[in-house]
């Protein structure tokens, strides 16, 4: 079995991107309140701040800051996604490894993380989690993903409204 290294700041503040098995499945935004639900319950047993968050039809990213003393993302990300399954019917394929272990095939068993290090890698993790529907082509404009903290940056005045919604940014990220 590997043994994966993950760095791990207490209290630190982390991007992740966990995703679904079916890559081209709409399940977390056709069942987002489930998804709320299991983010609010795994807030309540384990507190985090929501740095941001989006949801697109087939992945999350978010960024999250972990109380003074640790450093236990993978539990909440694993508590989220239990949440989640368990308010779904169980009627997705299942490989035979998947049914031998009885697990779900809803989610990919891991998921990305990415400890922040400094102020621009923070801010350029937020604009990557935000201007995410736009990349993936959901919207001409990030203003109008609803599923994202977007929405709440620009009431705080991190951002305006029209940010990212231009032809001239969406031509540069087509080309990365």
């Amino acid at each position: 079995m590997p043994n994966y290294r993950r760095w791990r700041v207490p209290g630190g503040t982390y991007f992740l991107t966990f995703t679904l098995l079916d890559r081209g499945s709409g399940l977390l935004v056709e069942h987002i309140d489930a998804l709320r639900n299991a983010v609010r319950l795994t807030k309540i047993e384990r507190p985090f701040h929501i740095d941001g968050w989006v949801v697109l039809p087939d992945h999350v990213h978010c960024m999250i800051t972990l109380p003074v003393g640790d450093d236990d993302y993978s539990n909440r990300i694993k508590a989220i996604k239990i949440r989640f399954v368990r308010a779904l019917p169980a009627q997705e394929f299942r490989s035979p490894t998947r049914c031998r272990k009885r697990e779900r095939g809803i989610w990919q068993r891991r998921f990305w993380e990415h400890c922040i290090r400094s102020d621009m890698d923070y801010a350029a993790h937020l604009d990557y989690i935000h201007i995410n529907p736009l990349k993936h082509g959901l919207v001409s404009r990030v203003l109008d993903w609803p599923f994202s903290t977007f929405h709440r940056a620009v009431e705080q005045g991190l951002y305006p409204p029209e940010w990212a919604g231009s032809d001239g940014l969406m031509s540069l990220l087509v080309s990365e």
